[in-house]
């Protein structure tokens, strides 16, 4: 039992396996929201694969236009401006190879666009063991939640990605070595870097739930921010192999304002917490 019926929440009184009926419909129309949007980019693979998950080798790429501009414009270091394609080689080793290619990365990319679907159908399953505030409250998480997973991707894709395809590229020890990487390489690259970014950005939301719990407070954060500072340095160090100061710090300020959110909203928990007669970390 979930909670109490009503006439506004008919599914909050059910049995097991009328939970288990309403989470097989809930499963099924993700699923139905995924095929639709990997199907979506599987009709459209030739813009997506030339002008998304290629078009970064462009110099007509918007970041490395506005890189340019800004190094005329105040005078920058001419490293990070791009104004040439960058000779990306790829290579399939495989026989059906990128027939294979085109369903894997249409299942991922529908994947990551049908996200937000997905958390709204589990939310659908558990809303109704929840009061109006609570839905009111989960539903914004929610929101934010998908938001900074967004925001961390586009991050990536327009910033981290360009940047360390072009010095994987460029980057010899040997005039006699030649770069040159399979597409399933660079695909596997592609994929970790968005998702690995989307999940960094969760930062915020992470801190929301350990502060909401009392496991981490401000006074912690604020306590070992310098350290914080140095592990973000070291960390757009990794992602942004350029040994350019400016691209690495195009990493490091938006993680460390993300730091920063992060230390308000333990900060604001950790005020609700007081009044509610808690004692915060």
């Amino acid at each position: 039992m979930l909670g109490k019926s009503t006439p506004e929440n008919p599914e909050a009184e059910m049995g097991f396996f009328d939970h288990v009926e309403a989470l097989r419909w809930h499963l099924l129309r993700s699923v139905i929201a995924v095929v639709v949007c990997a199907s979506f980019v599987g009709v459209f693979y030739d813009f997506v694969f030339d002008k998304i998950i290629l078009g970064i080798c462009s110099k007509d790429f918007p970041t490395y236009k506005l890189l340019c501009y800004l190094t005329q414009k105040y005078n920058l270091s001419s490293g990070i401006c791009i104004d040439k394609d960058i000779p990306l080689e790829l290579q399939n080793l495989a026989m059906f190879g990128q027939i294979t290619l085109l369903f894997q990365y249409s299942l991922i990319i529908g994947l990551v666009l049908a996200f937000p679907y997905i958390i709204f159908e589990m939310w659908r399953f558990v809303a109704p063991a929840l009061n109006e505030t609570t839905q009111r409250k989960t539903s914004l998480i929610i929101l934010a939640c998908s938001l900074f997973f967004f925001v961390g991707v586009l991050f990536c894709y327009f910033v981290i990605i360009p940047f360390s395809v072009n010095f994987a590229v460029n980057f010899t020890i040997s005039p006699k070595i030649k770069n040159s990487f399979t597409i399933d390489n660079y695909i596997d690259f592609f994929t970790v870097m968005l998702l690995a970014m989307g999940a960094v950005f969760e930062l915020p939301m992470v801190v929301y739930f350990l502060s909401r719990f009392g496991i981490l407070g401000a006074k912690t954060m604020r306590r070992v921010r310098r350290y914080a500072i140095v592990i973000i340095l070291i960390v757009a160090g990794v992602i942004t192999p350029s040994p350019d100061i400016f691209t690495q710090c195009l990493v490091a300020v938006p993680i460390y304002m993300l730091y920063e959110l992060s230390i308000f909203i333990a900060a604001r928990n950790d005020k609700r917490r007081e009044k509610e007669g808690i004692i915060s970390v």
